[in-house]
Order: C-alpha cells, then sequence, then structure tokens
C-alpha cells in the first residue's frame, strides 16, 4: 500500500478518494468537493494495491474486473472520474502527470495492423454478440459519437442528427458512388442511400456486422443499390464520387495513415468528396492506455490533429474543413453507460459478471477521456483538388436542414 499511497497523496487533491487496504486500514485521500463526488473501494490484498501503483489504469481496470477492487462508495464511474479529474487536461491543473501515456514504445507496436492482425482486432471487439450491442446502443446501432443539438436530446435523436450532419457535409447528389470505410451494421450507408438516393458499398473486417448489414439492405429492399463486403479498405478497388469514414481511423494505425490517405486518394475521383471522423487528441501525440489495448480495441489509437494531417498532405489531399466536436462523445458515452448499467441483468447472463465489469470499467474511462483528458472528435473534410465543393460553407446547412427534415 506504501506505493499506492504515495501517488494518491500526490495526486488526489479534489474529491475525497478512500480506500480499505486487506488488512482493512483505511486511506484517505484528497478533500472533499462540490465538482467531485467521493468515492470508497476496498482492495482485498497487497498485490492488487502494488499493480495500481505501477500502472494505475491497467492495474484497476483488472482488479475491478476480478472483484479484488470492491466498490463501498459510488460507483467505477465515480472513482474514475475522481482520479481522472485530478489530473485533467488543463494548463492551470498543477498536478497533472502522465499517467495514461505509460508504454508508448510498446504502444506503437501495438498498432502495426496489417491486415491479417486488422481483422483479428476488428472481431475481438465487433464480433460479440449482437445482443449486447443492442443493450446500449440506439436502435439504428450508430456505435460512434452522437451529435447534440442540446445535451438534453435523447441518443436516438443525437444519432439520427449526426447521420444528417455528415451526409451534409458530403455534398451529396443522386446516383453518385459511395464508399463507407468500416459500415458497422450498415446503418449510415442505408442513411445516405435513403435521403440521397445514392449508391453505396460498405466495407467492414467484422463477420457479424457484415452479416446485419447485408441483412438490413436486403430487408429495406436496396441491396441492389447498398451493397457490403468483408475486405480491408487498402483491398477495395474503384472509383467514387464519395468516401466517407465514421468511426473507423482509431484502427488504422500511426503507421499505417499514410496509405490509408494515400488508398482515399486513389478512390476518390477527381472532383470527389470524403469526411473522415475520428477521435482525436486536442493534448498531442500520446498512446493507448495498456488496459484498453489488452481488453477492449487491441491496435487502436486516437491520434493528434498534428499526427494525421502530415499523412494528408503526403497524399495530396485538400482539408477543405475541420471540424472539432468537443463534448458530443462524452454525453454519447454517458447514455451508454447508463443503459449498460441498467442492463446489467441482461448482460451478466449473456457473458458473465467479470464482462459487464469489464464493459464499466470502459466506458467509465472513455467517458473521463472526453470529460477530463484532452480527447475530442474531429470531422475531416477531405478532396482531390481545391474546387471540388463551393467556396462557403453554405450548402452545409441547406443540405442539413434537407436532411433532418426527412428523419
Amino acid at each position: 500500500m506504501f506505493l499506492l499511497s504515495r501517488l494518491f497523496n500526490r495526486m488526489i487533491r479534489d474529491g475525497e478518494l478512500t480506500i480499505v487496504d486487506h488488512r482493512g486500514r483505511t486511506h484517505r485521500f484528497g478533500s472533499p468537493s462540490a465538482t467531485v463526488p467521493p468515492a470508497t473501494f476496498r482492495l482485498t490484498d497487497a498485490a492488487t494495491a502494488r499493480a495500481i501503483a505501477l500502472g494505475p489504469a491497467i492495474g484497476a481496470g483488472e482488479a475491478y474486473m476480478d472483484g479484488r477492487l470492491i466498490l463501498e462508495v459510488g460507483t467505477i464511474f465515480d472513482v474514475v472520474n475522481l482520479v481522472t479529474y485530478n489530473v485533467r487536461w488543463d494548463r492551470a491543473n498543477p498536478v497533472r502527470l502522465g499517467l495514461w501515456r505509460q508504454a508508448a514504445f510498446a504502444a506503437r507496436l501495438d498498432q502495426l495492423n496489417f491486415e491479417r492482425r486488422a481483422r483479428r482486432n476488428v472481431a475481438h471487439h465487433y464480433d460479440l454478440s449482437d445482443r449486447l450491442y443492442d443493450l446500449f446502443l440506439d436502435t439504428d446501432r450508430q456505435y460512434s459519437c452522437a451529435y447534440y443539438d442540446d445535451p438534453t436530446d435523447s441518443l436516438e435523436t443525437a444519432q439520427a442528427l449526426k447521420k444528417a450532419h455528415i451526409a451534409a457535409k458530403l455534398d451529396l447528389r443522386p446516383g453518385q458512388r459511395v464508399l463507407d470505410i468500416g459500415c458497422g451494421w450498415g446503418g449510415m450507408a442505408l442513411y445516405l442511400h435513403r435521403v440521397a438516393g445514392v449508391d453505396v458499398t460498405g466495407v467492414t473486417l467484422s463477420e457479424e456486422q457484415l452479416k446485419v448489414a447485408r441483412r438490413r439492405a436486403a430487408d429495406a429492399g436496396v441491396a441492389d443499390h447498398v451493397r457490403f463486403e468483408l475486405i480491408d479498405y487498402r483491398a477495395v478497388t474503384g472509383s467514387f464520387d464519395r468516401i466517407v469514414s465514421v468511426g473507423m481511423f482509431e484502427h488504422v494505425g500511426l503507421p499505417h495513415y499514410r496509405t490509408f490517405f494515400d488508398q482515399v486518394h486513389r478512390l476518390l475521383t477527381p472532383d470527389g468528396v470524403a469526411l473522415v471522423h475520428t477521435i482525436a487528441r486536442a493534448d498531442g501525440p500520446g498512446a493507448t492506455d495498456p488496459w484498453t489495448a489488452k481488453y477492449i480495441f487491441p491496435g487502436g489509437y486516437s491520434p493528434a490533429l498534428s499526427q494525421i494531417t502530415p499523412a494528408i498532405e503526403r497524399a495530396w489531399l485538400w482539408i477543405t474543413d475541420v471540424e472539432v466536436l468537443r463534448l458530443h462523445y462524452a454525453l454519447t458515452l454517458e447514455e451508454w453507460y447508463r443503459r449498460t448499467v441498467a442492463a446489467e441483468d441482461k448482460i451478466v447472463a449473456l457473458y458473465d459478471a467479470r464482462f459487464f465489469r469489464m464493459w464499466q470499467f470502459y466506458l467509465s474511462a472513455a467517458v473521463a477521456a472526453f470529460r477530463n483528458d484532452g480527447h475530442m472528435n474531429v470531422q475531416i473534410q477531405l478532396t482531390r483538388t481545391r474546387d471540388a465543393l463551393p467556396i462557403t460553407r453554405d450548402y452545409m446547412a441547406a443540405a442539413e436542414a434537407r436532411y433532418r427534415a426527412l428523419g
């Protein structure tokens, strides 16, 4: 407990964290705060305290999953929020530490997502049971940042607004050919065809997502216009008027950014438009924490804009628009967390209690990344030529209003 106490004595100032060690001794850190709710947990053995001190993310995550970190006051959401608030990305924060930047070299190796490994990484997360995703996502299974007009919007409303927001930036015309890289369960592809009359090819590496997407297209009677393929983005051939990629770029891996954007350039028609929606970092280059890399998104990494733009430049693409979404994903994740907690019994029955605690920790940490750390979402619009789009953004607003009216 010595190492953990030493760490938290330096770290925790705002909010009261109480730890009961395996001998029943109570250790208090920080002070009561109107901003951060208190939390108390108990540790079952000395080794757990040492593991958390040496690697907070993976140490605490595994301890909570295994039942060696037992909550007594508050939830795991409260614990994660309290700790990360104290190391929040803020110039005025005197105790900011690089706790979530550990193992940078190992993280870089983890991003070597060659085709076979990329498929295995995708299967790790996205080939889980369909029933799991139905329990916490919206009805269209949009597994990416929603777009909120107001924080009180429902998740279903915010995800519909997200699709309209993205579609508007693509400047669509009926009959255009659209490529959806990382199409998920097909919701975006089906939406683009419905509101704009475009033909869409969606590609994924998830066999489970592919089955659902193809079934949805067939059920909607649009399989001739909305097609889905199990193929790596690097193997796609052909020519497309528009390319969209939502929530997939986080799985590309830093060593492959040049390949990704070269492929976008290669596949776009000369007057084509691409839109990449991805998690990014306001706080500069970092590393995926080891717990997330091991249990949730192997090979995943959310980049800084300073890491994305050099690859775009070298691919001879124009950045025609960039939008930063600061709090939208926090709101999305908080709703996913609430729905996950409400479905605890169903998730435990589907998997087990350890899996439920893993999912709970994952979503808690993800919220903290957007509330307390430097995570954000960005939408980057790209073209091959400088005159492929109107010279003002007015066309986006007009199209978005039209798509919103269609629902």
